[in-house]
């Protein structure tokens, strides 16, 4: 019998304070002051901070160049750690992330309680200051039998910062804190059981309705592509959670977007088993369904004028007995017969019929999330994210959210003509192509046919979801990647209007 370990505490979100100035005696009390100026012209930023002569000092070292990190200690009891971080005027907003998460991670080894945050002029380096370190506060789960008393992020203030949209930075910051929080639970704490129960008492607090599909449901209704998958299950446990979000006057009607999410707890690759390194990482398989869940209690925060569902695929892909097998014919919800190639995609398996589902209820555009394929990392590194649609006219906006928001995405061809690589003999489609030849291709190509026609969809292979190090302004390994994204999509109304335009 499994052990099973009870859910931590989700993580925190420190205290947000805005300053016009900092005094010279609130430095004192600081742990670290961290400053990002122009690497061109930093001098003229320096004269406004406390102890100008230190940063004037640390500035004068060598000839500063954009994208590098100087730290020293402020001369004052608490020996105040002082960051300097230097930007070029063109940055990206990558960049920028990328050189805040440099700046926090200066400062880890302190365990900073009490952080100041500043970028004089530039608002833009100022909130990428502020998302990373809320990204810093974020302690991931610990099971240590000695459990230390580790210092977190209590307290930041940010200077000049009289401009920034406070509530949506934070709303995303916390968003991605979760799906970062809950990828990186062990398979034995986060089951489908304990899952169910955590997205119950989220729906509760964000005031959501929520529907959980248990497998007798999903039988009703014709899920068998997900049921292939869960039938190797030891415990009856999987199902398909659909979650909705209505804006304050708005509670009937379609849903403007359903967000989707791959959420396989734990995946061995099933029959086709996965050799150990390979496997040993898969308890964040389930990080789609972070990022879907995530994204709309985000909204749900914000309140934002967007009717979103979640339909979250949660189960695991175990070997045993009842496991299925290659060759197996299997029909999905939307009535397409399936003939499994290979145990291990079982992503798309479980996507095909949550997709199904979810265009029953017609949103304007669907987006699933899922970590998907090898083919799309080795394509991409682990730096982006591969992105399909079906939609040509949405191809710029999915370009320049990735650019705004610092998640980049790619993507990559979605011609008809590769569904000759799909054919079967003796089904509607193969699950995937005996090779591995462009398998993000194929599987999105696979996934396609799931989604009702006419509905705008958009598939993230979430190639980025673990980098070792980190990625943009996230220290951990764990990125939590597509959340800062999906909201940029969502939020800045681009998609949505262009989809309205079509119509």
């Amino acid at each position: 019998m499994v052990t099973r370990l009870p859910l931590p505490a989700l993580p925190h979100t420190p205290q947000v304070l805005l300053r016009e100035r900092l005094r010279a005696s609130e430095a004192d009390g600081l742990d670290a002051l961290l400053a990002i100026v122009p690497a061109a012209t930093p001098a003229a930023a320096l004269a406004a901070f406390p102890y100008p002569e230190r940063w004037r000092g640390l500035n004068s070292q060598s000839r500063p160049s954009a994208g590098t990190v100087r730290s020293t200690s402020l001369p004052n009891a608490r020996q105040t750690r002082a960051v300097l971080g230097y930007l070029r005027p063109e940055a990206s907003a990558f960049e920028r992330l990328a050189l805040a998460g440099r700046m926090l991670k200066e400062t880890a080894v302190r365990e900073p309680e009490r952080i100041a945050l500043a970028a004089p002029a530039d608002r833009a380096a100022l909130e990428a200051l502020l998302s990373g370190a809320l990204a810093q506060a974020c302690a991931l789960p610990q099971f240590r039998h000695a459990q230390s008393r580790a210092r977190a992020i209590r307290r930041l203030l940010v200077l000049g910062g009289g401009g920034l949209d406070l509530a949506r930075i934070q709303a995303v910051a916390r968003a991605n804190n979760l799906a970062r929080f809950l990828t990186a639970l062990p398979p034995n704490v986060l089951d489908a059981r304990a899952y169910r129960r955590l997205l119950a008492e989220q729906a509760r607090a964000h005031r959501l309705q929520m529907r959980w599909l248990d497998e007798p449901a999903l039988r009703r209704l014709g899920a068998n592509a997900f049921l292939a998958v869960s039938a190797g299950n030891a415990e009856r446990t999987a199902g398909i959670a659909h979650l909705r979000y209505r804006p304050p006057r708005r509670r009937r009607g379609t849903p403007d977007v359903a967000l989707i999410g791959k959420g396989i707890l734990f995946d061995t690759g099933g029959t086709n088993l996965k050799p150990h390194r390979s496997m040993l990482d898969m308890h964040i398989d389930m990080s789609g369904s972070a990022v879907a869940l995530a994204t709309l209690l985000a909204l749900a925060q914000l309140r934002a004028p967007i009717a979103a569902d979640a339909w979250l695929a949660i189960t695991e892909n175990r070997i045993g007995p009842s496991a299925y097998i290659p060759q197996e014919v299997v029909r999905a919800a939307n009535g397409l017969t399936i003939q499994v190639i290979h145990t291990d995609a079982e992503g798309r398996m479980v996507l095909a019929d949550t997709l199904a589902l979810a265009g029953r209820r017609k949103p304007r555009l669907m987006l699933d999330f899922a970590t998907l394929t090898g083919a799309c990392v080795y394509s991409l590194t682990e730096r982006m994210s591969g992105v399909f649609t079906n939609e040509p006219r949405l191809a710029e906006p999915l370009l320049a959210a990735g650019r705004t928001s610092g998640e980049r995405v790619w993507p990559f061809p979605f011609d008809a003509d590769y569904d000759s690589d799909l054919e079967s003999r003796v089904a509607d489609i193969m699950q995937c192509a005996p090779e591995g030849k462009g398998d993000h291709i194929l599987a999105a190509r696979f996934l396609s046919r799931f989604v009702p026609a006419g509905t705008a969809w958009v598939h993230l292979d979430l190639s980025a979801a673990l980098r070792s190090g980190g990625l943009g302004h996230i220290n951990t390994d764990i990125t939590g990647f597509g959340v800062r994204y999906a909201l940029e999509l969502l939020l800045s109304g681009k998609v949505l209007a262009q989809l309205e335009r079509a119509a």
